[in-house]
């Protein structure tokens, strides 16, 4: 009889025992996966992870005009922001200039100045043009030859200053100047963008034009990729030295006024706006997709009087001239007019170059003064009329400006009313450009006008105030003449020492706040617009609006996330709420 129990002694078979094994096998795979699956999702639960900058992505912005010159020699001398913007992006030159006026390496690696007269240069070894061939001597040397050819379409303030100077080739990456005497701004002329002489030192003069209104070929962050009518576009310099953009496009986008780029922006075909005016800052602010970045120009806004002029004789005497300042509103003036834009000027020097005397007298608004000052000079209102008068002449006269801007039409229709509360009868006579300067301001046939000077670079006022450039083609056309500022400007300018010539400028300022050869207003203030779609954008304190780009290399589109122990060390930050 068998055993109840036979089954159970019977050893399994080979077959049985492996698909006993296996199945054990795949449970032990299946607990394995699901506790590495547990442990991983609880590394990723425990790590953090943010957003980092990634390379992509197209800046599109708008500017109103048309280019004009696409010389590079022609850029610090053109009125046209357009220009100047695009030749930022394109050419580099030896040297360039910050806000505080001062001179600053940029080809140039360094360079020494001997006897005031004598300017050696070095030049970086790794800069390249972005056609990968290397920016040596040779092409410091054409350009510099091209700017003082008399033959050649080269801006005459540029075409004199050179003429006066030897260029010599020391080596491949070593140059000397030497002036014919000492010019202490010289400097600045060294920042003129360069040109490439492996591309024009064999072209005749007349297809040097033609060559650079085709694709040209720059030294700058960007290069040109395509030239259109209403179009320019840009892409990074593979052979810049400086560091790579994460953006890898720039448009700039031109258009005949700013109504239609204002649209363009609103329909989300631009990311920014080149400038911000006056009049557009109230609407623009109140848009949430756009970010506003400020900087003071370096410029500022002053009415010239003409002290020469038998029809005012009235403003050659000091105490009439200070008491139209103390006149003025300023401060209303810019918040009102200028819709906030602005910061009051006492001196013809910006407050941010190392030349500003910080000290000198200034004129607050003090009308009660004002009319002190008139009175006691001899202008009162004798007979009722409102205007004061002196011998039987009214005080009268006419304030011109450029009809173009609506903003001066505004300016000069506001200094009227303020002066007219005083008893002074001022005439806003707005007129087209070229007549105010063909008509008025050469032949110095005006009595009072609204002017608007840009001081880039090296402070010396010689041009705009010396008694030498009251007559002919001078740009001193209210004919201020006073011997000891003329003795402080000449001075300064001959000497390269920093410190010397600044207390030889701070005297002139004294002198200059004293006398009130003219009637300063305010120093402009640049506004920027960029779309929040673009990050990290920074403006720092700008020489010129063309230099909005410097950071141009850290704003950026793209992002993707990392995590956060492995953020590039030199990643820009993002903005938290990206996070």
């Amino acid at each position: 009889m068998q055993s109840s129990f036979s089954s159970r002694s019977t050893p399994p078979s080979p077959s049985e025992s492996i698909g006993r094994h296996l199945r054990w096998q795949i449970v032990l795979t299946l607990i394995g996966a699901l506790l590495l699956a547990t442990l991983l999702g609880f590394s990723a639960y425990q790590t953090t992870t943010v957003l980092v900058p990634e390379r992509g992505g197209v800046f599109r912005e708008g500017i109103v005009g048309s280019p004009q010159y696409l010389n590079p020699l022609w850029c610090d001398s053109v009125v046209s922001d357009l220009d100047r913007d695009w030749c930022e992006l394109i050419y580099r030159g030896l040297t360039k200039i910050d806000k505080s006026g001062r001179v600053k390496p940029d080809i140039a690696e360094s360079w020494t100045i001997e006897a005031d007269r004598v300017y050696t240069f070095k030049l970086k070894p790794d800069q390249f043009w972005d056609d990968g061939k290397q920016v040596t001597a040779d092409d410091v040397l054409y350009t510099v030859r091209l700017a003082q050819n008399p033959s050649a379409s080269v801006p005459p303030e540029l075409s004199v200053i050179w003429q006066t100077v030897t260029p010599e080739k020391i080596d491949d990456l070593t140059l000397r100047f030497t002036l014919s005497q000492p010019l202490a701004p010289f400097l600045d002329y060294t920042s003129i963008g360069l040109l490439p002489a492996h591309i024009f030192a064999d072209k005749p003069l007349n297809e040097v034009t033609t060559a650079l209104n085709m694709i040209p070929v720059g030294n700058g962050p960007f290069k040109v990729e395509q030239m259109a009518g209403d179009h320019f576009k840009l892409a990074p310099n593979p052979f810049f030295s400086g560091k790579v953009p994460y953006l890898t496009g720039l448009e700039l986008w031109f258009y005949p006024e700013y109504f239609s780029l204002f649209s363009a922006f609103n329909e989300n075909k631009l990311d920014g706006i080149s400038r911000i005016r006056e009049q557009d800052i109230a609407t623009v602010g109140q848009q949430e997709d756009i970010q506003l970045f400020s900087s003071e120009q370096a410029e500022y806004l002053c009415i010239v009087l003409n002290l020469r002029s038998e029809n005012v004789p009235f403003f050659a005497d000091k105490s009439v001239r200070q008491a139209l300042l103390m006149g003025i509103n300023r401060p209303q003036l810019i918040e009102t007019v200028a819709a906030g834009q602005g910061i009051v000027a006492d001196s013809p020097f910006l407050p941010e170059n190392w030349a500003y005397n910080a000290q000198i007298r200034k004129y607050p608004y003090d009308p009660v003064q004002a009319a002190q000052l008139l009175d006691q000079a001899g202008w009162r209102d004798s007979n009722g009329d409102g205007v004061r008068d002196k011998d039987g002449k009214p005080m009268q006269f006419q304030l011109f400006t450029n009809d173009s801007s609506t903003l001066r039409i505004e300016l000069i229709n506001s200094v009227v009313e303020d002066w007219k509360k005083l008893g002074i009868q001022a005439i806003a006579t707005p007129v087209e450009f070229s007549g105010l300067v063909n008509d008025f301001l050469v032949p110095r046939r005006f009595d009072a006008v609204l002017l608007e000077w840009e001081i880039t670079g090296d402070p010396d006022p010689l041009d705009l105030w010396h008694s030498s450039q009251a007559e002919g083609s001078g740009s001193n056309y209210g004919g201020w003449a006073n011997d000891e500022a003329d003795k402080l400007m000449e001075q300064a300018r001959t000497t390269a020492d920093e410190a010397t010539r600044q207390q030889l400028y701070y005297k002139f300022q004294d002198i200059f706040a004293e006398e009130t050869p003219a009637l300063m207003l305010y120093y402009p203030v640049y506004t920027y617009g960029v779309s929040n779609r673009i990050k990290n954008v920074q403006i720092d304190s700008l020489n010129r609006p063309s230099e909005r780009f410097e950071s141009i290399a850290e704003w950026y589109v793209n992002t993707r996330r990392v995590p956060a122990n492995q953020v590039p060390a030199n990643a820009p930050p993002t903005p938290p709420g990206d996070n």
